[in-house]
């Protein structure tokens, strides 16, 4: 490595890839207009991250959106799950894309502003207290202990502690992509919300 190598400073503020801002694949371009429409701009990780990847990674992507409308859960619980443990993550680009969902969905943050007290808020409900104690303690632990388990059997079925998990591991992929190639927030919540 040459000195003026050694000197450079990476700039942490930008991904680590530069974005493919025209895609030659012809699906990727509706894409790409798809979410002009929706969100007023191309999310980096369309840019960075899928668009450098085979379609199918992508139709993996949309497939866990399609997914999550299946769920049994309320969708603000899975809000607040997918909210936490980006905030646990530290990934900017969803904490800010979950308060843009939040803005959307409820007209009101709020809640979402308050997930790192979640435990004292007045705001969060029992239930929803056990679904983040219990993916506190995954994201941080990697394991869970039998009493926050049998906590959360007290307020939710089979079915949705199987969807809370899912929850915890899919959002922890879209976490690690965005962190692993140094995506930050879109500044969604900047835009006004249609």
């Amino acid at each position: 490595m040459t000195t003026d190598e050694m000197n450079q400073v990476p700039n942490l503020d930008a991904p680590f890839l530069p974005p493919i801002e025209n895609p030659e694949d012809e699906s990727l371009k509706q894409t790409y207009n798809s979410m002009q429409q929706q969100f007023g701009k191309v999310i980096t990780p369309l840019k960075i991250h899928w668009a450098r990847l085979p379609p199918a990674f992508l139709q993996w992507a949309t497939k866990i959106n399609e997914l999550d409308m299946m769920l049994q859960l309320p969708p603000q619980t899975a809000m607040f799950i997918r909210g936490q443990v980006a905030r646990l993550n530290v990934c900017l680009f969803c904490i800010d894309a979950n308060r843009f969902a939040a803005m959307q969905m409820y007209k009101n943050e709020a809640k979402v502003d308050e997930l790192n007290q979640y435990k004292t808020s007045p705001l969060f409900t029992e239930a929803e207290r056990a679904a983040l104690d219990y993916t506190t303690e995954l994201m941080k632990e990697k394991k869970v202990n039998p009493a926050t388990f049998a906590r959360l059997q007290r307020y939710y079925s089979e079915r949705e502690i199987c969807e809370i998990v899912y929850l915890i591991a899919s959002e922890h992929v879209y976490n690690m992509t965005n962190i692993g190639l140094n995506i930050h927030s879109d500044m969604l919540c900047s835009i006004p919300p249609k």
